[in-house]
């Protein structure tokens, strides 16, 4: 894997509550001006990024069930289903983390199948939201979405007690193997961080801090949303 340019492997992100439409328009024009992967918005703001992104290749990522992932299977299958139908291109969607933490693997699974189909062969991005799980919860989550037919597993939401870690990170790309995605986010602000990431096995970094790190500008401090 080259990372000599790490834009393409960003997914350039404002999922804030507050991020207007001025907010998304400027984070549009960050993303084809850099040449990052894609941008990570919120369903509602789905249909406006696809207005904005009109004729660049970048594409459209939208988070669903963001972010506590407790939302019911059924509400997060409709959620992905209005964002494919306004233009997303992958959907990152939250586990139902206390399921997984009650053991119930079956409803896991079919939470994200749920999904899966709701995302007609779109890629579906878990997120498992690692700062509240043991390591063997971190394997388990993995295993589960793997099997449930998602393309990536995701270490973070960026609204929990902590975000991206290198050794979850290589614990994750050391459960699903080699050909399968795994997505670094939550407290990445830096080149050097994100580079740490991708070299520990990811293969996507999200990051409302892009432009930061494709210019190799020091972190900044922000505020507790850390995406």
């Amino acid at each position: 894997m080259k990372l000599e340019n790490i834009a393409q492997f960003i997914d350039h992100t404002n999922v804030k509550p507050q991020a207007t439409q001025a907010d998304i328009k400027k984070l549009c024009q960050e993303a084809k001006k850099y040449g990052f992967y894609s941008v990570c918005v919120t369903s509602s703001r789905v249909r406006l990024a696809k207005k904005f992104l009109k004729g660049s290749p970048v594409k459209i990522t939208c988070v669903v069930g963001f972010p506590h992932g407790s939302a019911t299977s059924q509400t997060k299958a409709c959620e992905t289903s209005e964002a494919v139908k306004n233009g997303a291109d992958e959907i990152d969607m939250v586990m139902n983390i206390g399921a997984l933490k009650d053991k119930d693997y079956l409803y896991v699974a079919k939470d994200i199948k749920s999904v899966v189909r709701a995302a007609k062969k779109r890629p579906v991005k878990v997120i498992l939201e690692t700062s509240y799980l043991t390591k063997a919860e971190i394997k388990r989550a993995c295993q589960i979405a793997k099997k449930a037919g998602a393309a990536f597993v995701k270490t973070s939401t960026g609204y929990a007690s902590g975000g991206a870690k290198v050794a979850d990170i290589r614990l994750m790309r050391k459960t699903v193997g080699k050909d399968f995605g795994v997505k670094a986010s939550g407290g990445i602000r830096d080149k050097k961080t994100a580079l740490a990431m991708l070299k520990a096995g990811a293969n996507r970094i999200g990051t409302s801090t892009g432009v930061r790190i494709v210019k190799g500008l020091p972190a900044k401090k922000l505020s507790k949303e850390a995406y």
